[in-house]
């Protein structure tokens, strides 16, 4: 059999980064320990126990994302579409370690605005291969956990952000090319909107004031986007019209995806504290609430109840309340799923959006989900000034106008990505693959009998 070159390159690269882990020196201590890093006695263990679990948690949403996604699509190609999902683990994880952390968190490269510096990304040998990434507390960004402990916790969000985009061009992208993309995506997009939003001298979190408590705009803005882009390049599946495989599977990614939600936004809080139990309250109650409104507006149009309209509700109404989740009372939240459900569900079943074949309407859900909860966000949230509603008009107008660069950053960088990855390893399988199923052409595995497949 012939070893396509793009494989052996492959092989190659992973190799010279695992095997250049054993001659990389590791620092002894960390740089600048005076002026960055505290000291042993400032970590509490309770937090540390409460962000290891949330690390636990978030981890466990990429599977269930795979089983969401997973049952989904057609027979031919279940298999595909949930690896896309979980080989992010692998992929993202080794990015983050190398320089994906570094380029987010690492020493601010930007411009002074008047008596203000703000940044746009972190240096890329800053924390290389986690250097000087370890056991002492940051002062300005982990206070009381190890700062390894807040790394994990971020390389999770890290690794779920591109996880998400799969489900618009499932089944009918070239495995060898998305890991490409998924690279280059945490690279030059979500690293960069990482360090914009949420490092201490961020452009869009200091200069901006954007208030985005666990990844809203970061993590469901810039896939949604990159989403639609990737539709876009990619163009239609030869055939758009299937049936779910599997809805238990979607149940399941469902209760995996809102169990592990919990790590997600009430770890955001970096403490065990009543911050954290309040976005625990808010993020149940958000998703609880778009849940119900999604399949009774389902209903009064004319559509059954189903479990498929439930799961994608729900998820919806986390995905909304996740940049205000620690910024809003529970009732407050309620709304939040109640608007983002209706304005997804509307888009969802827009002539446009299926004239374009997001497979598994990903723009819609998470991309729409996100816009709603920054906008929601920028009215609702609580504290002087703060919001809308609370005296902060300037906020107001800093949160659109943030919503705006980040809509135009994430769509035409991720389209450039694509484009740039397809000239490098045609994206789209041929049309006899398309047809027999990914799951046979990419991976020769398939959920099913070969007789049942074909």
């Amino acid at each position: 059999m012939k070893i396509e070159k793009r494989w052996i390159i492959s092989f190659v690269v992973i190799s010279i980064v695992c095997i250049s882990g054993l001659f990389w020196e590791v620092p002894l201590e960390p740089k600048n320990v005076h002026s960055q890093f505290g000291t042993i006695d400032q970590i509490v263990p309770a937090d540390v126990a409460w962000m290891l679990t949330s690390c636990c948690l978030v981890l466990i949403m990429t599977p269930g994302l795979a089983f969401f996604y997973g049952g989904m699509v057609g027979k031919k190609n279940v298999i595909s579409t949930m690896l896309q999902s979980f080989i992010c683990m692998g992929v993202v994880t080794l990015i983050w370690v190398v320089v994906g952390f570094s380029l987010a968190f690492g020493e601010p490269l930007g411009v002074q605005i008047g008596d203000g510096f703000y940044s746009f990304v972190g240096s890329p040998a800053t924390f290389t291969f986690m250097d000087y990434v370890g056991v002492l507390p940051h002062k300005d960004i982990a206070k009381t956990v190890p700062f390894m402990l807040f790394a994990l916790f971020q390389m999770k969000f890290a690794v779920i952000a591109p996880a998400i985009i799969t489900g618009s061009f499932a089944e009918r992208v070239r495995f060898i090319s998305y890991l490409l993309f998924i690279c280059l995506f945490s690279i030059f997009i979500y690293s960069p909107l990482c360090h914009a939003v949420w490092y201490p001298t961020g452009i869009l979190g200091s200069f901006f004031g954007v208030k985005d408590f666990a990844g809203g705009t970061v993590v469901h803005m810039s896939a949604g986007f990159a989403a639609l882009a990737g539709v876009l390049v990619l163009g239609k599946r030869k055939n758009s019209n299937h049936v779910p495989t599997n809805i238990p599977f979607v149940l399941l990614g469902t209760g995996m995806l809102w169990f592990g939600w919990i790590g997600f936004n009430a770890g955001s809080s970096m403490e065990a504290n009543g911050v954290a139990a309040m976005a625990f309250g808010t993020t149940t109650t958000a998703s609880a609430a778009a849940m119900l409104t999604w399949i009774f507006f389902d209903r009064i149009n004319g559509r059954k109840v189903s479990a498929l309209g439930a799961c994608i509700g729900a998820v919806v109404g986390l995905v909304s309340i996740t940049p205000a989740a620690g910024f809003v009372t529970v009732p407050e939240s309620m709304f939040f799923g109640f608007v983002a459900a209706l304005v997804s569900n509307l888009v969802v079943y827009s002539k446009y959006l299926k004239g374009i074949d997001d497979t598994l309407d990903v723009f819609a859900c998470h991309g729409v989900g996100g816009i709603m909860g920054m906008i929601l966000t920028a009215i609702f949230a609580h504290g002087e000034d703060a919001s809308l509603l609370h005296g902060g008009w300037g906020v107001f107008g800093h949160h659109m106008t943030a919503l705006l660069l980040v809509s135009i950053y994430t769509f035409f960088g991720a389209y450039f990505l694509f484009k740039i990855t397809n000239r490098i390893i045609p994206m789209r399988v041929s049309e006899e693959n398309e047809v027999i199923g990914l799951d046979l052409s990419q991976h020769d595995e398939t959920l099913f009998p070969i007789e049942c497949a074909e």
